[in-house]
C-alpha cells in the first residue's frame, strides 16, 4: 500500500502492506480472510499461499455454522408464523384481530405498527396504532392521521407518507417522522381491504427476513380480518332480524305485573326459534281503549332463516288474528293450516297462547290459554304450592283438521303464573337437564313473596348457572304475577 494513502480503514489500522484470500463454499464467495501489516512489503507469494490454505480450511467450518444458524433462524420464523396464525384463527372479533396484528409485528419485526382498513370513498382509515414506546404512540398516531396513504400496491414496498403530514403533526411525533417504513396490502379474496404499515428509527434498516415475514403475517392477517368482518356483519344481521321477531314493548295490564326475558344460544351468528309476544286487543266497540290482552310464548323446530321465517309467521299471524277477534283456540287451527300450507319450508311449532281480561273489583285476572305441544305453564300460590295450568294439545305444523280447546284459570292476587321455552327444562349438566324430578316446580315455589321481575331474574340465573358450558338453547319465559 503506498504510503501518503487517505483510506480511514487502512490509516485505523496502520496498515502498508496487505494480503487477502476468499472464502469459497461450493464455488459462491462467502467471505474473504485479509492480514495487514504495518511494514511495507511485508507478504511474498509463499505468503499468499499459506493464507489461501488457511482460508480453504476455514471456510468449511464457517459455511457450516452460517447454515446451522441460518436453520435455527428459519426454525424461529416457522414457529412465529405458526404461532401467529394459531392467535389470529382464535378470534372473530375485528379489533381484536387487528391488536393482535399489531403486537405480533413489534417489537419482533418493528418499532411500531399501524394498520389501516378500506373505507368508502377509496381511502383507507386509521384503524390501530401499536408503538414499542407508549410514550411516542400518541405523537405516531396524530402522524399517521395526516399521512398520504397512497393507492394499494400489488406488493410490500417503502412508503414514505409522512411526507404530507403538516408540521404541527411532525414536530408532536419528534423524531418519529424519520422513521424508515415498510407498507403491506392487505388482499383477502382478491378484494383490498387494506395495509399494514411498520417502521424502524432511521439507523434501523429492514433486512430481507423481516419483509418477508411481515409479507407472509399480512397475508395471514387480511384473511382472518376479513373473516373477523364477514362474521361481524353475519352476526349484526341475524341480530338485526332477531329483534324484528321479538315485540318493541310489553303493555302495562291493569292488575297484572309482566316481566320477559329472551336469551339467544351461542354467539348471536343464527337466529333462534323461540319468540314470545304480549300485546293488546282494543275492541273495535270501545274504542282504542284495551280491555283484553293476548300472550304468547312459542319454539320453532331448529334455527336460522327457515326457523326465523315460521317464527315471523307466527307472530305476526297471531296479532292480526287476534285483530280480528278470533277467540285463542281458532287463532292456533288458523295457524295450524298457515304452517301446513307452508310445505316442506313448515317448521314444527309448540305454542302456548292465551287471552288476559281483568276479573271484578280488581281481584286479579282471567286467563283462557291453549298449550299446543308447549311445555306446561305452572302456577305459584302464595303459599310455596306449584301447579301445572294446563293440558297438553297436538303441536302446530304436523296434523291438519286439529280442534283446540281453553283452559280457564283465575289468577288472583299474589299469584304467579310462568310460561317458558324448552330452552329452560331442556338445560342441561352433564346427564342432568334442570326439569327432571320437577326441578323447575321446586325453583319456582322458592319465588313465593317476589315481584315478576325478580321471578324472571332468578330463573334466567337459575337456567345459567345450572351447567357449567354455555347453554346451546335459546331461553324465553313470560311471568305474569296478579297484583
Amino acid at each position: 500500500m503506498a504510503a501518503g494513502e487517505t483510506d480511514p480503514v487502512a490509516a485505523a489500522l496502520r496498515a502498508r502492506s496487505l494480503a487477502a484470500a476468499p472464502l469459497l463454499a461450493q464455488g459462491r464467495l462467502t467471505g474473504l480472510v485479509v492480514a495487514v501489516a504495518a511494514a511495507p512489503g511485508r507478504f511474498a507469494d509463499a505468503d499468499a499461499a499459506r493464507l489461501g490454505r488457511l482460508a480453504e480450511e476455514m471456510s468449511l467450518s464457517l459455511e457450516k455454522v452460517r447454515i446451522g444458524e441460518l436453520e435455527r433462524s428459519w426454525r424461529g420464523w416457522l414457529s412465529f408464523v405458526a404461532e401467529a396464525s394459531d392467535l389470529l384463527a382464535g378470534t372473530l372479533d375485528q379489533e381484536r384481530t387487528m391488536a393482535l396484528v399489531a403486537q405480533l409485528v413489534v417489537p419482533r419485526l418493528a418499532t411500531w405498527c399501524a394498520v389501516f382498513t378500506d373505507a368508502d370513498g377509496g381511502r383507507d382509515r386509521l384503524a390501530y396504532v401499536w408503538h414499542a414506546d407508549e410514550t411516542r404512540a400518541d405523537g405516531l398516531r396524530e402522524l399517521l392521521a395526516h399521512a398520504d396513504l397512497a393507492p394499494p400496491a400489488d406488493g410490500p414496498g417503502p412508503w414514505n407518507g409522512f411526507g404530507a403530514a403538516p408540521p404541527q403533526a411532525r414536530a408532536a411525533a419528534g423524531s418519529t417522522a424519520d422513521d424508515h417504513a415498510y407498507a403491506f396490502p392487505l388482499i383477502a379474496r382478491g378484494r383490498h381491504i387494506g395495509t399494514i404499515v411498520i417502521g424502524r428509527p432511521p439507523g434501523e434498516r429492514f433486512p430481507r427476513s423481516a419483509i418477508e415475514l411481515a409479507e407472509e403475517l399480512s397475508r395471514r392477517a387480511a384473511l382472518a380480518i376479513d373473516n373477523a368482518r364477514l362474521y361481524s356483519a353475519q352476526t349484526a344481521m341475524s341480530s338485526a332480524l332477531q329483534r324484528s321477531l321479538l315485540p318493541p314493548g310489553v303493555p302495562e295490564i291493569p292488575g297484572l305485573e309482566v316481566a320477559v326475558v329472551y336469551e339467544p344460544a351461542g354467539e348471536g351468528s343464527e337466529v333462534g326459534g323461540d319468540f314470545y309476544d304480549v300485546f293488546a286487543c282494543p275492541e273495535p266497540s270501545a274504542g282504542p281503549a284495551a280491555h283484553r290482552w293476548r300472550f304468547a310464548i312459542g319454539d320453532v323446530c331448529g334455527t336460522g332463516p327457515q326457523a326465523a321465517a315460521v317464527t315471523g309467521l307466527a307472530r305476526h299471524a297471531l296479532r292480526i288474528l287476534a285483530a280480528e277477534d278470533m277467540s285463542v283456540p281458532d287463532v292456533l287451527a288458523r295457524l295450524n293450516r298457515l304452517i301446513l300450507g307452508e310445505g316442506e319450508r313448515g317448521r314444527l311449532l309448540t305454542l302456548l297462547h292465551g287471552e288476559i281480561t281483568p276479573r271484578p273489583r280488581r281481584d286479579g285476572v282471567t286467563i283462557s290459554l291453549t298449550s299446543a305441544g308447549h311445555p306446561p305453564p305452572l302456577i305459584l300460590d302464595p303459599d310455596g304450592t306449584v301447579r301445572e295450568a294446563a293440558g297438553p294439545q297436538p303441536l302446530l305444523g304436523v296434523f291438519d283438521g286439529v280442534e283446540f280447546h281453553t283452559d280457564t284459570i283465575a289468577l288472583r292476587r299474589g299469584q304467579v303464573l310462568l310460561c317458558v321455552t324448552d330452552g329452560v327444562t331442556e338445560r342441561r349438566s352433564g346427564g342432568r337437564q334442570l326439569g327432571d324430578g320437577q326441578g323447575l316446580e321446586r325453583l319456582l315455589a322458592g319465588c313465593t313473596g317476589l315481584s315478576a321481575g325478580a321471578v324472571a331474574a332468578r330463573i334466567q340465573r337459575a337456567v345459567r348457572d345450572f351447567g357449567p358450558e354455555p347453554s346451546n338453547d335459546d331461553v324465553a319465559l313470560i311471568v305474569l304475577r296478579a297484583s
